[in-house]
């Protein structure tokens, strides 16, 4: 059934709030607010009563497509399920209660718990120092690009360039710019990883480091990985890692043991806390110990008598973050690290590699990978061989809709043409995997039997296909009266 407006209900006089009349005596109220701060016009809120108002909410939150009623097997996202334990314990009143300005004596539990989780999450990757403060992934990597531009500029050495390969997540260019560097993109080769060739001839003493991300976005490990931390390191560079795809290393390896120096995690993503639109999200930023010097203030210490802050940081970047970052965020991740324990870990990422590989080999003689070879967490599969039939990527993930999927990342990596980037995550089941792979074997059918079909999908969901062209370019975002 299609829902109308709220604004489409309203009806006038109508209220969805009946409350007695107060016996406090009325004031006016210009006594309490300046005139100039008072409302000259009507709010303009629909007029509804309780019931419609609750049972109108309530049926679009019905529509909603979410990791809590649909398979979300977005590429480069991470999009796993958040157990519901972890919310519960980071919503106790104990948590919620706190107040930053409160006494360190009485904040000394959620302190530990704050050093905890950055002790493990420097036993997980191979840094010595992890900050917490980053409020992002994204942000992370703007921490980590100011860590390093004021190392050079300590040591009075003009470095102005970052390398980023070209499967680069959009977020790495953008950093590297805000923090004042200059991008240089380095190509990939033909088995999808960096190409060596061409890093050996851009690397010089002007890069101040080469962002990573391992697995890249195709899906694939840097086998060189060790030969190209040597030849940044040979001239003085540092090796960052973009830790979106963390997913697939824990417990198996350490980006410390391969030659990173510095990286951002996503507790978001990795760790199991809400993504996206159920945020906020928490980007913390490990270094190793010549970079640690630089991490954010105050960072949290231990003493015999508990816990502090620390902010006798003489080359630290400051602030990035009020406080200490997203505290709740980090309970959350706190508790998955602690119910999994290092064998836990190393299963999840065995488990998201075996998933990818699952989807891929079923899938890659209708959609064909672009890299051949097993992949990590996430495989990247190819509808290029469908626009001779004139349906292209976008067409299936639309009519993935049909099926109650959410489709997979579709625009990205850049580098691979029509691309589906599919990430299944460990927390999916093999009932669900072959859901998702029936639904995309019967699409390929359909584009050879039926394709204006799947061109003009979606057909089930509440709204159908839309000009997206116009809706960029002509927007409707306020209700207007007819």
């Amino acid at each position: 059934m299609d829902e109308a407006l709220i604004f489409e209900k309203s009806r006038p006089g109508r209220t969805a709030v009946s409350l007695p009349e107060t016996d406090l005596k009325k004031e006016e109220i210009e006594k309490f607010v300046p005139a100039y701060n008072l409302r000259k016009t009507e709010l303009g809120l629909p007029q509804v009563s309780e019931l419609d108002l609750v049972r109108h909410f309530t049926r679009l939150s019905q529509k909603n497509m979410s990791i809590d009623t649909n398979f979300y097997p977005l590429g480069s996202c991470t999009m796993k399920y958040n157990p519901k334990i972890n919310e519960t314990l980071a919503s106790l009143p104990h948590f919620c209660g706190l107040h930053p300005y409160q006494p360190l004596s009485t904040i000394q539990g959620i302190l530990h718990i704050l050093y905890e989780t950055g002790k493990m999450l420097e036993e997980i990757s191979g840094m010595d120092k992890v900050s917490l403060q980053p409020a992002a992934g994204a942000h992370g990597e703007l921490t980590s690009m100011l860590m390093i531009r004021a190392f050079f500029e300590d040591k009075k050495e003009k470095r102005e360039k970052i390398l980023i390969p070209d499967s680069a997540h959009g977020t790495n260019p953008a950093s590297s710019s805000l923090a004042g560097f200059r991008v240089v993109k380095i190509n990939s080769n033909q088995e999808g990883e960096v190409d060596l060739k061409h890093l050996y001839q851009q690397m010089d003493e002007k890069v101040a480091c080469i962002m990573l991300t391992v697995p890249n976005t195709l899906g694939l490990f840097e086998r060189k990985i060790l030969d190209i931390a040597e030849i940044v390191h040979s001239k003085g560079g540092f090796v960052y890692l973009d830790g979106a795809n963390l997913n697939a290393l824990m417990g198996i390896t350490r980006p410390g043991d391969f030659g990173v120096d510095i990286m951002h995690f996503n507790l978001h993503k990795t760790f199991s806390t809400p993504h996206g639109g159920g945020g906020p999200g928490s980007g913390p930023v490990g270094a190793k110990e010549k970079l640690a010097p630089y991490l954010p203030s105050p960072t949290i210490e231990k003493k015999e008598n508990g816990y502090y802050f620390n902010s006798e940081r003489p080359k630290s970047i400051g602030k990035v973050r009020s406080f200490y970052g997203n505290v709740g965020v980090v309970i959350k991740a706190y508790c998955y690290l602690r119910i999994l324990g290092k064998e836990g870990l190393r299963q999840v990422s065995e488990d998201a590699i075996l998933s990818a590989n699952y989807i891929r080999k079923k899938l890659e003689k209708f959609f064909p990978s672009t890299y051949k070879g097993v992949c990590m967490h996430e495989c990247v599969l190819s509808g290029k061989g469908k626009k001779e039939k004139g349906v292209r990527t976008l067409d299936v993930a639309k009519r993935l809709l049909d099926f109650d999927l959410h489709p997979p990342t579709i625009y990205f990596p850049l580098i691979v043409e029509e691309a589906l980037m599919i990430e299944p995550t460990e927390t999916e089941s093999k009932e669900t995997l072959d859901m998702f792979i029936g639904a995309l074997l019967q699409i390929a059918k359909e584009i050879e039997e039926n394709p204006s079909l799947v061109k003009e999908a979606p057909h089930k969901t509440p709204v159908a296909r839309v000009d997206e062209v116009r809706a960029n370019r002509f927007p409707r975002v306020r209700w207007e009266e007819s």
